[in-house]
């Protein structure tokens, strides 16, 4: 990828309409790539975002709806992968950042466990290895690349408490890995970790104040700490199946497994 404004490459952004998604369209889109906004139920978002980036570069930005939970469903599938490629004739990144993060009790009913499992597992690791797998050909033709969104939890510092996403965003990980092998030369793959960056709305300040202080470089990450990473995998042609963490250093202070 050549840095210059006039490059026409085009990006697919999973849940690219709020947060680190919206960072990273934002930063995209400034190094004038077009970007495809993916949504499952934001529409707003998407619209809102889309709007304000199109008033920045004309046609640059476009939205899509699908949701995770239809992805074994190959007519819906394949719709969604026409769609994707005619909104602006051709794809040649995927940043897979949609997520679904939440604790899980082993205490739960296993009704409430199962419904975890699938969703945790369906939101950071079935879809990005099915939506890889779809633009496959796309990728391959136009030298492409994937970034995977991860969490420095899946470096082998499990999350207490988050069991079941600890567990999907390892194989995630290891996904980036696999494919980097299997899909090199013509395709790179790599992964981004974030450690403490946006906060539940419900955090008091107390909270706040722990997480912040167990942070080496004693602040939070924001979304555009991870956007700029991104920016500096796309451009780095001999990296491919790494993870970088993006952190403040809070991995180092973790237990490992």
């Amino acid at each position: 990828m050549t840095n210059t404004k006039n490059c026409q490459k085009v990006a697919l952004i999973t849940g690219g309409s709020k947060r680190i998604g919206a960072s990273i369209c934002k930063a995209l889109h400034a190094f004038g790539i077009n970007v495809i906004i993916h949504y499952g139920k934001g529409l707003q978002s998407a619209k809102n975002l889309s709007d304000e980036l199109n008033a920045i570069r004309k046609n640059s930005a476009k939205m899509i709806g699908f949701e995770f939970i239809d992805i074994d469903n190959i007519t819906k599938t394949n719709a969604f992968k026409n769609q994707v490629l005619n909104l602006f004739g051709r794809l040649d990144i995927i940043i897979h950042n949609a997520s679904s993060f939440y604790p899980s009790d082993l205490n739960d009913e296993f009704e409430v466990l199962n419904r975890h499992w699938n969703d945790l597992f369906l939101t950071n690791a079935k879809a990005p290895f099915f939506i890889s797998q779809l633009f496959l050909e796309e990728l391959q033709k136009n030298n492409g690349q994937i970034v995977s969104i991860l969490d420095i939890h899946a470096d082998n510092k499990p999350y207490v408490g988050y069991s079941i996403y600890t567990m999907a965003k390892t194989a995630h990980k290891a996904m980036v890995q696999c494919l980097a092998l299997e899909l090199a030369p013509s395709i790179r793959v790599n992964g981004i970790s974030p450690g403490v960056n946006i906060l539940p709305p419900d955090f008091d300040e107390a909270m706040r104040a722990t997480l912040t202080n167990s942070v080496p470089l004693k602040q939070i990450g924001t979304p555009d700490d991870i956007a700029g990473v991104v920016i500096f995998v796309l451009n780095a042609p001999y990296m491919t199946g790494q993870v970088i963490a993006v952190d403040g250093g809070r991995g180092l202070t973790l237990k490992g497994g």
